[in-house]
């Protein structure tokens, strides 16, 4: 299912189909490092991750995390849109990219389409977003899309995270 386009990417949800790619993303180095490792390392157990997961929190939520396509051959490069975790108040951005598509503008495009379709369609008020300490890529994207440094917190498994906060002017 289509969620949006934009001048060079489509955004839709995340389906079984997509699990050579997921499984590709999931362990990029910079996925492991700034996002975590999340165990998945076969087809198989990325389209359990899939259905467990990402399709959960379309059923759940409403909303969730997006396969980011490329308009032009319709090649997924990336994962873009919102996760419901128990730890945080409200929704937060989240996004990834296979490296090879990283600095392209491809994170900014993404994300500033996703915002507009979680405050117009989605109805989200207050929208976070968190980074490792040291994932200066994201924390720069995040503040370009008007988010604002909010505070230092702590996860379960006591790893340090900057909490951003983008509220509508």
């Amino acid at each position: 299912m289509k969620i949006l386009e934009s001048e060079r990417l489509m955004l839709r949800e995340i389906i079984s189909g997509d699990a050579g790619f997921v499984r590709d993303l999931l362990n990029q180095p910079s996925f492991i490092k700034y996002i975590g490792d999340r165990g998945v390392r076969s087809v198989e157990q990325a389209a359990e991750f899939i259905d467990n997961r990402y399709r959960k929190s379309y059923l759940d939520h409403g909303f969730g995390l997006y396969t980011v396509e490329l308009k032009d051959g319709n090649r997924p490069i990336g994962i873009c849109g919102f996760v419901k975790r128990d730890t945080l108040p409200d929704p937060d951005l989240g996004f990834a990219f296979l490296p090879e598509y990283e600095g392209k503008g491809y994170g900014y495009e993404s994300a500033s389409e996703i915002m507009k379709y979680g405050r117009s369609v989605l109805l989200l008020d207050r929208i976070l977003a968190i980074t490792s300490l040291d994932n200066i890529a994201s924390s720069h994207l995040l503040e370009k899309l008007g988010f604002k440094f909010d505070k230092l917190i702590g996860t379960p498994d006591t790893e340090v995270l900057k909490l951003y906060v983008s509220i509508p002017d």
